[in-house]
Parts: structure tokens; C-alpha cells; sequence
């Protein structure tokens, strides 16, 4: 009995944004979107992440440090009184810390390959769970058409300058609440972080002002932390492929062998249908 043939690729739908209507249908490599789950792999990288993050400016003085003299404060013996030695003493109040914090670096490593192994591992957990959402490029969130005529003849400004930012507050915070919740990717559904790879004022400033419904990113700021937080993802097509191609180094051979056939690359967004 032959072996089953091991599927290579994965279709991936790429949606419209706000409409999510599907565009088009495109082929990617199983070893970018479906690789098994590594929970060792994620712990690492998500370590590696928090731990590099860290400060690490804690401070204290011991008893060397505090500032006055450090002559005996009074006679060993013929006080009737216990015994004492400096004003910086650590039993003292004001005095210096034993074991206290100082600024250290709490940094942590991790090889390449691994980090890049569970870029991966993060981004095919999401896509077998149907909840890696892939968007065209330009993932921008237009605004009603009557909202931004009043904008721009400055109807909601009319009165106090105050009161006309905190009414065009409040109705992109209702709109873009409205558009998450039609689409299930809401507060309900866990948040949802989008990823674009560049700024979008309209879909940043709106889901800013309404922290529990979702968040925006630009690609540069994401991390294997983040694709695991929130109930779904939403990303540019290519936001995507700048992350997969940043972090494949596992999949690239660094040694020439003569005569030999190395193994072929792994490419992603080929077009089934459109």
C-alpha cells in the first residue's frame, strides 16, 4: 500500500477589508503555515522576548553607598545599651541594603533558527485554527462618507473646539466598534490585532480609542508574543510575507555539497484562483 503524498502547500483566501468578501485564492508553502505545534519552541521564544524587554535599572546603596560618616556611633561597652556600629548599618532605618538590586542585564539568547522556527510555529498554530485572517494590502478603515464630508466642512466643530473632538472621538470609537462586531472580531471574539505594513492613521486612531476591542500594529512592531494574545489575526498580505521572509533561516542550507540536490525553497503566494 503506497504512503499517503504529504501536502506541500496551503490554500490561504485573501479578503477585502472592511467587507471581508474573498478576493482571491493562493497557494503557501505547508513549511511557512502548517507546521506542528512546538509549545517548547513558543516558551522560548516568548522568554527570550520578555526577558530582553526588561530594564534591568533597579537600584539600591548598600551600606558603602549611603552618604555620612562612618565612624562607630557609639562605645562598644560601658553604656548598658546594646551594641552598634555605623548610621549605615542595614539594621538601621535610612541605613544601606544587604542584598539589594542593582542594574544587571536580563537578557536571555536563543539561536536564530529556533526564533525564526517558532515565528512559524506561531503564524500555523493561528492558521489551522482558522484564525490568521489574511487581508489585501492597504488595509485601511474608511470612514462614511457623510462623517468625512461633515469633517471637512468643519461641522462638528462648530461650537467648542473641546466638544468637537470628543463628538469625532466618540463616533470613530461607535464605527469602528460596528465594523468588528459585524465581521465577529470584537470584544465577544477576544480582541483582534491587526497588522499592516505601515501606518493607517484611520484604523490606528480608531482602535486606539477602543483598547478592548482590538489593536493595530505595523509589522516592525510584532513579535511571536503578540501572535498569541489575542482571539485573531488580521494582516496584510504583505505583512505576511515580510515576516515569513524574515524569519525562514532554518529553511536555508549553509553548506554546498558537490553533486548533490539540495532541497527546493519554500515559496508562498502563488495564485490558485482569482
Amino acid at each position: 500500500m503506497p504512503f499517503p503524498r504529504i501536502a506541500t502547500t496551503v490554500p490561504v483566501t485573501v479578503f477585502n477589508f472592511p467587507s471581508f468578501e474573498p478576493q482571491r485564492l493562493e497557494s503557501w508553502s505547508s513549511k511557512h503555515l502548517n507546521l506542528p505545534l512546538r509549545r517548547d519552541i513558543l516558551h522560548l521564544a516568548v522568554v527570550y522576548e520578555g526577558d530582553n524587554t526588561r530594564q534591568g535599572t533597579a537600584s539600591s546603596k548598600t551600606r558603602h553607598e549611603v552618604h555620612g560618616s562612618h565612624k562607630k556611633m557609639q562605645a562598644q561597652k560601658g553604656l548598658g545599651r546594646a551594641r552598634v556600629g555605623t548610621k549605615q548599618s542595614p539594621l538601621r532605618r535610612g541605613g544601606g541594603k544587604s542584598f539589594g538590586p542593582k542594574p544587571r542585564d536580563f537578557g536571555t539568547k536563543i539561536t536564530r533558527k529556533a526564533y525564526d522556527l517558532a515565528w512559524r510555529t506561531a503564524l500555523s498554530y493561528r492558521y489551522r485554527r482558522g484564525e490568521l485572517l489574511v487581508c489585501q494590502d492597504g488595509m485601511e478603515l474608511p470612514l462614511p462618507t457623510d462623517f468625512e464630508a461633515l469633517l471637512q466642512r468643519g461641522g462638528l466643530h462648530g461650537g467648542l473646539r473641546e466638544n468637537g473632538a470628543e463628538l469625532e472621538a466618540g463616533f470613530r470609537a461607535k464605527w469602528v466598534k460596528q465594523v468588528l462586531d459585524a465581521n465577529d472580531w470584537g470584544r465577544k471574539a477576544g480582541r483582534s490585532t491587526f497588522i499592516t505594513s505601515s501606518h493607517r492613521e484611520n484604523l490606528f486612531e480608531a482602535l486606539d480609542l477602543v483598547p478592548n476591542w482590538g489593536r493595530a500594529l505595523d509589522v516592525g512592531d510584532v513579535d511571536v508574543k503578540d501572535l498569541l494574545e489575542t482571539g485573531r489575526i488580521v494582516v496584510e498580505r504583505d505583512a505576511l510575507m515580510h515576516m515569513i521572509e524574515s524569519h525562514q533561516s532554518d529553511l536555508t542550507p549553509n553548506v554546498f555539497v558537490t553533486n548533490a540536490t539540495l532541497p527546493s525553497k519554500a515559496v508562498s503566494g502563488g495564485i490558485i484562483v482569482e
